[in-house]
């Protein structure tokens, strides 16, 4: 049993020598040295890293990441500062032209946010540019496709932008990779992720995640650098369910202890709504210039059939994660939770109506939110969801009405760094601008718990998944800010006892 032990490590206020025995905190002292009064009985040998007064944190969890995506974005042509569509399709023209593309190779680009242009993506304006190329470029917030009319040809798509989950089912296949590319993408993402004080994360990637995982673990000893759990969607609920795979369990097919560890079963994801920045979230207030049956946003999920697979689901021993992000699609997903008599998670809640806000505790359902979404799209909430912001990104509200929070990124939409959801959470403004609603803010001590499972110290039994930073976070916050918090300097990061990130000063 492998024994490690972290002298001179600061938890709060006090320095002192922490204990980690299989995997968990064992002790907690003042002198853990060998043959200090009191030291418990050892394994042979003891690893021995002095801290030096380096800060102990629980480690880090991000609750919601599209992981593949994440990895896949970061080699994509990247236009998320376009400001026009005109502006957008150039950027991509631009990228291919400086490195050519292959005879029928599909072109992805990603990140394109026209919530706020004043002209629409079309597919005329790549054709113009790349006459013939397949193009796709995914929307920042993952609920929209634009495409070229060689790819709305070649994928036979409903016209050259797309939404919700046929925008989905498209990414899934034009930007398709050879697994093996593919997965060293993703360990290489867990490893980067780890490098920021990551210690766990729930996947919610499209696809066979049982199958990628199980066959990522293989690929090196204790497979991925952080805790995996993985999301199934609804089109496979009734394979999984047949394979009586519950939520916790151990993916079947790894054989590596280590990454046995690492990898579970993760929650059932339903849709309810769509996006703001696709204008498909279903809110009580109208978009504003918008007619028709959708003028509110787009139910996906009506009440009744979400209700019939949360108790599905449920019954089978999933977790449960719903994704609403309009206030009338947050009561829905509510109103689900209390139909079928289970609890689970909302995923986002952008928007929810006062008498909403003390129906989380009172169903035992979590909000799991993405602060760094409510810089990003101040100012698309502004325009549309001009006179509903109050009640828009509302963490303070949430937290005041007894909901627990967890944090997450939904990366790629914003970046897998818990340090920059941190940040956003305790200050709602990236620029120069006043904070945005700043009665949403959430405490420092908040913030932390909420991105660390619910964890607010270190302490005997937990499971040493830690983070070591070079100062605490609460004086980086009072002498830097929230820019100083953003870049907060991890040392070390731990997942059962074992380092998963190791900077030269811990060497």
């Amino acid at each position: 049993m492998s024994a490690l032990l972290l002298r001179r490590a600061r938890l709060r206020s006090a320095v002192r020598d922490v204990l980690v025995v299989g995997g968990r905190v064992l002790a907690i002292a003042d002198d853990l040295r060998a043959g200090a009064p009191g030291l418990p009985e050892l394994p042979s040998p003891v690893e021995v890293v002095d801290l030096d007064g380096a800060t102990l944190l629980p480690g880090l969890q991000d609750a919601h990441v599209h992981l593949e995506q994440w990895a896949a974005a970061r080699r994509r042509i990247d236009v998320s500062t376009a400001g026009s569509a005109t502006e957008a399709a150039a950027m991509v023209a631009a990228a291919v032209h400086a490195t050519p593309v292959g005879p029928g190779a599909v072109v992805v680009g990603h990140g394109f946010r026209d919530a706020l242009w004043s002209q629409p993506p079309e597919a005329a304006l790549l054709d113009e540019l790349l006459p013939g190329v397949p193009v796709v470029v995914s929307s920042g917030d993952l609920h929209t496709a634009w495409c070229s009319t060689a790819a709305v040809q070649r994928f036979g798509l409903s016209g050259g932008v797309v939404l919700e989950q046929e925008a989905m089912d498209l990414m899934s296949r034009a930007a398709a990779l050879d697994p093996a590319v593919l997965d060293a993408w993703v360990l290489e993402a867990t490893e980067a992720a780890a490098a920021r004080g990551v210690t766990a994360l729930v996947d919610f990637e499209y696809g066979d995640l049982v199958t990628s995982w199980a066959r990522r673990a293989a690929l090196r000893p204790g497979g991925p650098a952080v805790r995996v759990r993985t999301a199934v969607w609804v089109d496979r609920l009734e394979q999984v369910v047949a394979a009586g795979l519950r939520s916790g369990d151990p993916l079947p097919g790894v054989t590596d202890p280590v990454a046995a560890e690492r990898l579970r079963m993760g929650p059932l994801k339903l849709f309810v709504d769509g996006s703001l920045g696709t204008r498909t979230a279903f809110c009580t207030h109208p978009y504003p210039g918008a007619t028709g049956p959708d003028a509110h946003g787009l139910l996906r999920t009506p009440l009744p059939e979400l209700e019939r697979l949360l108790r599905r689901a449920g019954s089978a021993g999933l977790d449960l994660a719903v994704h609403a992000i309009g206030d009338r699609a947050t009561a829905i997903a509510l109103d689900g939770f209390a139909a079928a008599g289970v609890t689970g998670r909302i995923e986002h809640a952008q928007q929810v109506c006062a008498e909403d806000l003390p129906r989380f505790a009172e169903l035992g359902v979590v909000a799991s939110i993405q602060p760094r979404h409510a810089l990003d799209d101040r100012d698309a909430a502004d325009q549309h969801w001009a006179g509903a912001t109050g009640r828009s990104f509302p963490y303070g509200a949430l937290v005041a009405a007894g909901a627990e929070v967890v944090l997450g990124s939904d990366a790629p939409v914003a970046p897998l760094d818990p340090w920059d959801g941190l940040a956003s959470a305790v200050h709602r403004s990236l620029d120069g601008r006043p904070a945005w609603h700043p009665e949403h803010h959430l405490d420092l001590e908040v913030a932390l718990a909420a991105a660390s499972g619910g964890r607010r110290a270190v302490r005997v039994g937990d499971p040493a998944d830690l983070v070591v930073v070079a100062e605490p976070p609460s004086a980086v916050l009072a002498r830097d800010g929230a820019g100083g918090l953003r870049t907060t300097e991890v040392l070390g990061t731990l997942v059962a006892g074992r380092f998963t990130h190791r900077a030269t000063a811990l060497t």
